[in-house]
């Protein structure tokens, strides 16, 4: 039977209908004001919801605090909490807190659950240099310390919903908090905080005595810490991108969990975790490596373009391990800026979370960038804009000889390029044979068709470096420049209604100025290189290569640049001009164009050189080419 076909009247039918259905669902869509008042409403449920559930663990868990003579009230405690009974009959159970600080940090410990609640920065603020808001890496119920406790009579408590008796004193300078959870007058599980002046490491060691007939020793426990990162910069996009986990292998490697939407990863030998954001971290190292650690970082940024609160999800699952039937781990917990010269100071391979880059990236980063940047910004004392514009300068006439030798090279191949057209013309039928006497045409001239491509490639791992230098330097931080207020984040100029695709909803000026930099560079060097370097057969065209690439750089610059941070883009700029600058000298005052004819005419009347080996080789294949097309040719 032959299969019906749609004929025209079908075919309209089904476009109206679908139009209909379009109309219908675009005529239903809700106002603004209702999706405002329903996702008002959904909060204010989730908000109830989230009290009932705390009211219900405070009834739970939290019973009010009873006089040792009150055996009845004991009694109904150990029917719930076993041997921890003890410590929820003290007065200390109670939602109270207590405070240590010094000049940089200051901690909040509550007595549920013996964990930090509030860790402020007293140095730095949010956002914007004169916002009046401290950054605050835990505050509200954004972070916590739990561990499992697993009794030897199969109950199964978590040290979050239960009491800690809190004991402050001070040994010579140092704040020392002792947090206890009771299971008698002398057996408890101990968190203890020690807090040395002017510093942002915290003393932190978890230990338990007497609670071997107490707690199941047969397996670890579990201690599970918990962050939900705060925005603390003015651009979500660029902060969310350097916000990851990262830790310590035991070998001393540093590795991160990963960066997708949700990433779980499952490591060994762990000895510190860190929960970096961009400019600030929190860091958990131990004296002795955790066997197993599983990890979890989950992006709460689902739209960019909305502002946000939180940026980051970051969870860790790590065992602690019984010794003679009890738990004895020396900690340390790190509240403070991800400065690299600061987490060096440590000596506990801190810094290495600053991402720097790899290989030769991070080398030219650590021995050179790092140290130079940090001597120009705080030795010599410059703002931060002329501190980047000297170091540019300095990175610039360093690399200055390569430039010179790589426009020499050009400008030998511009001289040879006559003669290398000649040759195509004459050989124009033989590919192979153009090839070899192009070959020795260069060897004769005493001319490296290479040496123009390898100070070009010398230059890129500097190129690549700045890249991942400025975006970690934190000097940069609420330092401000001409009309940029912040070099870590974007200088905008003007604020957008709308949002651009790829751009954003601002206009950054800065990368406007290394976009027209690049692209005065690039018409400035592209004749030289369309004429240094002949088209050959097979080959792309690059002279129309070139004229595409004068007008894609410049407009890369524009869109990826734009809510760079300000530093890169100035870094950028400046290398352009100063670039331009060097070309234009060894162009016009350096190298002679007519003395370079001379000296290639002269060395051709010499006896060529002897090839080097890689030129013998690569002859050697040529040979071996021919001959074998020749062969094929004859079999033919």
């Amino acid at each position: 039977m032959e299969e019906k076909k749609l004929d025209l009247n079908s075919i309209i039918g089904f476009v109206l209908i679908f139009g209909i259905l379009i109309w219908i669902m675009y005529q239903n869509q809700p106002s603004e004001k209702e999706i405002a008042a329903e996702k008002a409403k959904k909060e204010l449920v989730a908000k109830q919801e989230a009290q009932a559930k705390a009211d219900k663990a405070k009834t739970a868990v939290a019973p009010t605090a009873v006089t040792p003579g009150d055996t009845v009230q004991l009694a109904q405690l150990q029917k719930t909490l076993g041997g921890f009974a003890y410590s929820a009959a003290l007065p200390s159970a109670k939602e109270a807190f207590t405070t240590i600080e010094n000049e940089k940090i200051k901690l909040k410990i509550a007595n549920k659950g013996g964990y930090i609640v509030e860790a402020t920065l007293k140095e730095f603020k949010k956002f914007e240099k004169n916002s009046g808001q401290l950054v605050e890496l835990i505050k509200d119920n954004n972070a916590h310390l739990n561990i499992q406790l697993q009794t030897v009579d199969n109950r199964t408590l978590n040290t979050k919903d239960l009491f800690f008796e809190p004991t402050l004193e001070k040994i010579g300078a140092d704040q020392v908090l002792s947090m206890r959870l009771k299971a008698g007058a002398n057996e408890f599980l101990e968190y203890k905080y020690v807090l040395k002046p002017n510093d942002y490491l915290v003393g932190f060691d978890v230990r338990s005595q007497g609670l071997n007939k107490v707690l199941n020793s047969a397996k670890p426990l579990d201690l599970q810490w918990d962050l939900k990162t705060y925005r603390n910069e003015k651009s979500i996009s660029y902060e969310n991108r350097y916000a990851e986990i990262y830790y310590e292998h035991e070998d001393g490697k540093i590795n991160y969990a990963g960066l997708g939407k949700h990433e779980e990863e499952t490591v060994d030998k762990v000895s510190f975790i860190a929960y970096k954001q961009h400019f600030f971290t929190s860091i958990l190292v131990t004296d002795k490596p955790f066997e197993t650690t599983k990890l979890e970082s989950t992006n709460l940024v689902n739209d960019e373009k909305i502002d946000t609160v939180f940026t980051k999800q970051f969870k860790a699952n790590v065992p602690l391990a019984f010794s003679n039937g009890e738990i004895d781990y020396k900690m340390q917990w790190y509240f403070g800026p991800a400065d690299y010269k600061v987490l060096k100071s440590y000596d506990k391979n801190f810094q290495k979370i600053i991402p720097l880059g790899w290989g030769i990236f991070g080398w030219i980063n650590k021995l050179i960038f790092v140290p130079l940047f940090g001597f120009l910004s705080s030795t010599i004392g410059l703002s931060l804009g002329i501190a980047i514009i000297i170091f540019t300068i300095i990175i610039k006439l360093a690399m200055s000889p390569i430039t010179y030798k790589s426009f020499l090279s050009q400008a030998k191949m511009k001289v040879l390029r006559p003669d290398i057209a000649e040759l195509g013309e004459k050989f124009k039928k033989d590919p192979m044979k153009k090839q070899q006497e192009t070959m020795k045409l260069y060897n004769k001239a005493g001319v490296n068709p290479m040496a123009g491509c390898i100070p070009a490639l010398i230059q890129l791992p500097f190129m690549y470096a700045s890249f991942q230098f400025f975006p970690a330097a934190f000097e940069l931080r609420q330092k401000g420049f001409l009309w940029a207020d912040d070099l870590s984040s974007f200088d905008s100029v003007v604020k957008l209604p709308f949002h651009i695709p790829l751009y954003g909803d601002h206009i950054s000026l800065f990368p406007i100025l290394a976009a027209i930099a690049i692209f005065f560079y690039m018409k400035m060097t592209s004749g030289d290189q369309q004429m240094a370097a002949p088209q050959q057969e097979g080959m792309p065209d690059m002279a129309k290569m070139m004229k595409i690439m004068i007008y894609v750089s410049p407009l890369m610059m524009l869109i990826f640049f734009n809510s760079y941070g300000a530093g890169l883009s100035l870094y950028n700029f400046i290398s352009n001009l100063i670039t331009i600058g060097i070309m234009f000298v060894i162009k016009n005052y350096i190298v002679d164009s007519d003395k370079i004819h001379a000296q290639i005419q002269e060395n051709k009347q010499r006896e060529p050189k002897k090839p080097s080996k890689f030129q013998q080789r690569l002859q050697e294949v040529m040979e071996q080419q021919e001959a074998a097309k020749k062969n094929q040719n004859k079999k033919k």
